[in-house]
């Protein structure tokens, strides 16, 4: 054996030694209730059929797949005219009704008893304006080689208003979200912008002629602006080395038995405006 062929023979061991498994003790988070209470009228409809989803969450290696909550009782109350919307349990997490009268301006209470606790939010019907027109171009976003979509609606004058906006585009994974408030606009025709860039990286790829976008476009209250700001805003800072550390955000379900073990979600009750555009 020559004298290299002992040293990689000395080297294979020493790094085969060290090859042995470290266990890590990862912090586990509690488990807490999960509400998705997003009752979203579509112009146009009746708005009478809403869901509301129930689940738990879970460690982040945690491999279980079913966390559904069943057995809560599930409630929304009108509280300007006192109108109660039971919603049935359909045992795989979903409560279901087909009775709501959305009424605009109307503040709403959603009611939650879950293992003897009572979890509880409050929320207003906002109304959302018509989308005037969505149109297609290559001048108006932040490359002018690439195509973005312009959508184009009427904010009412002398009125504070929020919204959201998801733009779904079909065959992505995920829709994407903006959050617009009047502030410097009020009473005008708002133009919003949606632009995908040519990112290898992040797995993104512009729009091209044939793609389809549904888009929604949702009036809102401002509590509920400023939890998605933050939201959107933390989201949108992934990976960025000078972003600000993530803090986790509360919704507006709170527990009134305990008030340490309150859930994660929000409940939302908005008008929305939907439509679908192909680009050309």
């Amino acid at each position: 054996m020559t004298r290299y062929s002992l040293v990689i023979l000395i080297l294979s061991i020493l790094f085969t030694s060290c090859e042995d498994p470290i266990d890590v003790d990862v912090p586990t988070a509690q488990s807490r209730l999960v509400i998705e209470a997003s009752l979203d009228w579509e112009k146009g409809t009746v708005g009478n059929e809403q869901t509301i989803m129930l689940s738990r969450s879970t460690p982040y290696f945690e491999t279980q797949q079913n966390t559904a909550v069943t057995g809560a009782m599930v409630t929304v109350t009108n509280s300007n005219t006192g109108e109660v919307f039971p919603f049935t349990d359909q045992n795989d997490g979903t409560y279901t009704t087909t009775n709501f009268v959305p009424l605009l301006n109307h503040t709403y209470h959603l009611e939650v008893v879950y293992n003897n606790e009572t979890y509880q939010a409050t929320e207003t019907l906002m109304s959302v304006s018509n989308i005037n027109t969505i149109t297609q171009s290559t001048e108006g976003g932040f490359d002018d080689e690439l195509l973005e979509l312009n959508l184009y609606f009427d904010d009412p004058a002398n009125v504070e208003n929020f919204y959201l906006i998801k733009y779904d585009v079909v065959g992505d994974l995920f829709p994407y979200l903006e959050d617009v408030s009047d502030e410097f606009t009020d009473g005008n025709e708002i133009h919003d912008f949606f632009e995908k860039d040519d990112d290898e990286d992040g797995e993104e790829t512009p729009f091209q002629a044939g793609d389809v976008v549904h888009v929604s476009l949702y009036g809102i209250s401002e509590p509920y602006y400023n939890f998605m700001r933050l939201l959107i805003e933390q989201y949108g800072s992934q990976g960025d080395p000078f972003s600000s550390n993530a803090a986790q955000l509360r919704g507006n379900c709170t527990n009134l038995t305990n008030p340490e073990h309150y859930a994660f979600g929000y409940f939302r009750v908005t008008q929305v405006a939907k439509a679908t555009y192909t680009f050309q």
